[in-house]
């Protein structure tokens, strides 16, 4: 690999800063290409410092003067940051620094887009912006002046003062670099005002470019829901006069929780019905509170290094599934996110990117912005949360903010919470922090007498570089039921703690028919025999929401992997089993369309891998195609009646009834294209009022290859509209055939809208073809050269999303020779590049082995 080898940092070798930051004052003079930032910053020695090394971070920066308490003088400097001899008592540092906005394409500290200045600091952009200690357990008071003739001007906290060219802010509250944020352009806000229970008026804007402000009415009901939400459940009220949500276009991530100001994506804020679909409008509900909880769990408390990140991310992310769960439905929701967790967090468990939700080293922290840090550092919470019971959660919640309010805490600070709270011993339960891999639960079962028996076995699969792990304790939700259907015992919560552990249920009548991982209870991968017929059964009779979907699940999954190893035909208990579903009027239509959808083929690859055979993903999507049209052809009557009962009458509304409707609509849409030519889908492209209808049957007519006409016209329709484009960029290489999709991809790569520099369309035409497993990994090979070609390309722009596109190629090892000898290729040839950069370079070199 032509690159430096990168210095590998690690947990074990954390010490307290050397010094503590107690007041910021920084000037910005705005220019495109030379802009000024000229600090002041007060510091004083940490008295449990272990060194009085004095090391400020630094990126890019051109240095024009330095001083310390007024006197000037001539730093040591390096790559990576400045040095200096200062006086072992209280002093002052000041610099002046030239960065250049406009050649930024990292966007990383302070950026240009759309003509706009923005930034991105979390997690260590803020050191491209000036010299400071940019790690997350310095924190300060920020006072922000800001000059240029842009005609808004923003940062965090409160305005204090303003005029002609210039304007400055002052955050009351201390906060690490990664928080900071600054905006400036030509800008209009969408207004509005929320009351705290304590009586506190405080202004909201949502900032848009001119012309956006009609897509801005969704994301303030949002933000509003999100403020009393979070007084309500968690009793956390707003802290500040004033907060301002900004869409920017240029955006690595979703959006960020800048203290006061945060920072969106603009895919990710901007929603109207013609341009976004309920799914939009859902994700933008859900991402405008994750950053708004941030204001107490992530900003008020923060982590005290990039190890903890999973602390804030996997609470915050916990705290907006509950918040969805609330404004939505909690059984759909809770579905979702295990649908998430399993194709995505599992296989990266399972794969050469494995890591701990508490990573013990990295060399890139933008690396570990993870599946597993977010949505398993969540499950971590929910599993907390029902060993402790929800009153002992409340009590340990309220402790923690009190105990940690002004803090960068660590894990142990957390769990101590709760075991100060509830007198429990959490030392087994913080292993799931530092073992990495998904936990396997084998099942067994005996009824003698009156007694059910079920005996459990846990084992957690060897990882890179962790072998013979101890076991976890595992919250196991458990109901059964008798054979008639009815419940003949509720819920119940065993505590697996050993390597092998029985559980008995007494005063049985007949032997039940188990109901096991209840609500998803712990994320690990269940292993029973479980004949079709038992699935069948729990899919029309079990009572909790989630293992009623989860044995549908099983049953397609079992149905493909037949289908793929043997070509048997679909199981009838499965099509029976749809139609039960079907019929049950007392079901939520948005439950209705998670059964009906099949696994993807992403999922059918993992489940074939996991039973010992290779997936050949041509077989995989040759299968799915056959089994759509099976049912299709099997349920067309009830599919016909039930896409006539989810006809909606009058105005388009978001809310969680309407699109339920709408996605079980939907759903039966993309089966009855695969016998009716596309005819319906034409008729609801030609007659929608709404994006939900209408890409959904551009999807359907792609789908089949029967959409040109349609897609034209799409593109006649939005080319004005950035994100609408997004889409039609992405639905072309997720619809596209097989032996088309690299092709497809690389045709819009010479597109006149396409634009490397614009991650939002990168991942519209690179994530949609990881997306398109059949395509990416098509025999020929074209899908990985391309993607080796346009990383390479993008790694000299834009390193920390060239790094997260590769992990497309993390489940290489499980396939063929011939496929495996093609992506190893790929990947030495992006890592025998000159000048890769370090966040690229740890990716491949972990996927390499």
């Amino acid at each position: 690999m032509n690159v430096d080898a990168p210095q590998k940092i690690y947990l074990s070798d954390y010490t307290p800063p050397a010094y503590l930051v107690e007041d910021v004052h920084l000037t910005f003079q705005l220019s495109k290409t030379a802009t000024r930032v000229i600090s002041k910053i007060r510091f004083v020695p940490n008295p449990a410092a272990v060194s009085r090394d004095f090391f400020l971070h630094g990126l890019e920066l051109s240095l024009i003067s330095a001083a310390i308490d007024g006197k000037a003088i001539t730093p040591d400097l390096s790559a990576d940051g400045l040095r200096c001899d200062v006086p072992d008592a209280p002093f002052t540092f000041e610099a002046i620094v030239e960065i250049n906005p406009a050649a930024n394409t990292v966007l990383e500290g302070l950026y240009m887009s759309g003509g706009m200045y923005s930034t991105q600091c979390e997690a260590e952009g803020f050191r491209r912006i000036t010299y400071y200690p940019d790690r997350p357990d310095v924190m300060s008071v920020f006072t922000v002046r800001i000059e240029s003739d842009a005609p808004v001007l923003l940062s965090n906290g409160n305005p204090v003062a303003a005029g002609d060219g210039w304007a400055e802010w002052h955050d009351p509250w201390p906060k690490p670099a990664y928080l900071f944020a600054l905006v400036a352009g030509d800008l209009v806000n969408y207004p509005g005002q929320f009351t705290t229970r304590s009586g506190r008026d405080v202004e909201l804007n949502i900032w848009v470019r001119p012309g956006d402000q009609d897509k801005c009415a969704w994301g303030m009901e949002a933000l509003k829901k999100s403020m009393t939400w979070d007084e309500e459940v968690y009793g956390r009220e707003y802290d500040l006069d004033l907060f301002n949500i900004v869409a920017v276009d240029d955006f690595n991530g979703g959006a960020m929780e800048n203290k006061g100001l945060n920072l969106f994506n603009s895919a990710l804020v901007l929603a109207s019905p013609q341009t976004a679909t309920d799914k939009d409008f859902e994700r933008i509900e859900a991402v405008i509170a994750h950053e708004y909880f941030h204001n107490w769990t992530g900003n008020r408390i923060t982590c005290r290094d990039w190890f903890q990140l999973c602390l804030k991310e996997g609470l915050t992310v916990f705290r907006d599934q509950q918040f969805t769960g609330d404004m939505r439905s909690a059984p759909v929701k809770r579905i979702e996110d295990a649908i998430l967790l399993r194709s995505r967090q599992f296989r990266e468990d399972n794969g050469p990117l494995a890591h701990p939700v508490r990573p013990e080293s990295f060399v890139e922290i933008n690396n570990f912005y993870t599946i597993t840090v977010y949505e398993k550092g969540a499950e971590l919470i929910r599993m907390l949360k029902t060993l402790v019971g929800d009153a002992n959660y409340e009590k340990a919640l309220n402790l923690y903010f009190d105990r940690h309010d002004g803090d960068a805490a660590t894990i142990e600070d957390w769990l101590a919470v709760f075991e100060d709270a509830t007198g429990r011993d959490l030392s087994q339960f913080k292993r799931w922090y530092a073992q990495a891999g998904t936990p396997q639960i084998h099942v067994t079962d005996s009824f003698n007498n009156g007694t059910y028996q079920l005996h459990f076995k846990q084992e957690i699969p060897d990882t890179n570089g962790q072998a013979n792990k101890a076991p976890h304790v595992v919250p196991i939700a458990v109901g059964l039921l008798g054979p008639d259907g009815t419940e003949t015992h509720k819920t119940t919560i065993c505590e697996l703690t050993e390597p092998e552990q029985s559980f008995e249920f007494d005063g049985l009548q007949d032997r039940p028919i188990p109901s096991i991982l209840r609500d998803f209870s712990a994320p690990v991968i269940l292993k029973r025999n479980t004949s079709p017929e038992e699935r069948a059964f729990l899919l029309a009779h079990d009572t909790d929401p989630f293992n009623k979907w989860d044995a549908g699940r099983a049953l397609a999954v079992d149905v493909l992997r037949d289908m793929v190893t043997t070509n048997a035909s679909p199981n009838s208990a499965f099509i029976e089993g749809l139609r039960s579903v079907l019929r049950d009027p007392q079901l939520d239509p948005a439950y209705q369309a998670l059964v009906l959808a099949l696994p993807s083929q992403e999922d059918t690859a993992q489940d074939l891998h996991a039973n010992g055979y290779v997936p050949d993903p041509q077989a995989i999507y040759d299968a799915h195609e056959t089994l759509k049209l099976h049912i299709a052809e099997n349920l067309q009557d009830t599919l016909v009646r039930v896409q006539a009962d989810c006809t909606i009458t009058g105005p388009y509304s978001p809310d969680a009834a309407d699109a339920g409707k709408r996605a079980l609509g939907n759903q039966v849409l993309s089966y009855l294209s695969k016998i009716d030519a596309g005819k319906a889908a034409t008729a609801q492209f030609e007659t929608s009022d709404n994006m939900t209808q209408q890409q959904a049957a551009l999807t359907c007519l792609l789908s089949i290859g029967k959409g040109q006409d349609a897609l034209d016209a799409f593109q006649q329709q939005w080319q004005q509209e950035r994100l609408v484009m997004d889409k039609w960029f992405s639905l072309q290489v997720i619809c596209a055939a097989p032996d088309q999709t690299a092709a497809t991809a690389l045709s819009l790569t010479k597109h006149a809208d396409f634009d490397l520099k614009n991650p939002n369309r990168v991942r519209s035409v690179f994530g949609a073809m990881i997306s398109n497993p059949a395509g990416f990994h098509h025999k020929s090979g074209a899908g990985y050269a391309l993607l080796a070609d346009q990383l390479i390309l993008l790694d000299a722009l834009n390193p920390p999303v060239a790094a997260r596109i590769s992990t497309g190629f993390e489940t290489w090892k499980r396939y063929d020779d011939g496929r495996k000898a093609l992506i190893q290729e790929a990947l030495s040839r992006i890592a025998a590049k000159d000048n890769l950069s370090r966040d690229l370079a740890e990716m491949v070199g972990r996927m390499l082995g």
